[in-house]
């Protein structure tokens, strides 16, 4: 059939059939080539993004369990018998605060799926000064016992000036 075709015909023919072929390659091989390195770019950000969350959570774990190994060190080094109220008693002799105190109440709760206990007192302090307070707070939250104040209030001390009232909630926890 192509003996038939004058010379002009058959370079249209080879033409047409080249940029068939040309056609060909670039739709079913470089274009999906293309089409592959730019998934493989974008896959390649999304698991580097990944890895980047990962370390982050990865030192946030790490710091989580120093805190936990020192809080361990902590609990273990605590006389065997501590109490949070008997606790506060002495430190509030330490501060020679005793006798301002109107009275301490404690209470515990159990936590859940957990061995430990949130050991609470409350405890309201009449007539002493900021100073003595200030004294007296920073003896309870600098202690090896691993004892904070929860709660703080302050109020005017009656009449007399100069002097406060103090209604303060510490806790702790234990084993």
């Amino acid at each position: 059939m192509t003996k038939n075709l004058t010379r002009r015909e058959k370079y249209s023919l080879y033409a047409v059939s080249g940029i068939i072929c040309v056609f060909i390659i670039m739709q079913f091989i470089v274009f999906p080539a293309f089409g592959k390195r730019r998934r493989l770019e974008r896959i390649l950000l999304v698991k580097t993004k990944i890895l980047q969350e990962m370390i982050a959570l990865k030192s946030e774990y790490d710091a989580v369990m120093r805190r936990t190994d020192r809080s361990k060190v902590h609990f273990e080094n605590r006389e065997k018998d501590f109490t949070l109220f008997s606790f506060l008693d002495k430190l509030s002799g330490k501060a020679g605060i005793k006798d301002r105190i109107t009275y301490m109440k404690p209470s515990t709760t159990v936590q859940k799926n957990s061995p430990y206990k949130t050991s609470r007192v409350e405890m309201k302090l009449r007539g002493l000064t900021l100073q003595q307070l200030t004294v007296y707070l920073h003896m309870v939250e600098t202690s090896k016992n691993m004892v904070n104040v929860k709660r703080l209030s302050i109020s005017k001390g009656g009449k007399q000036e100069g002097f406060i009232d103090a209604v303060l909630q510490v806790e702790t926890s234990e084993i």
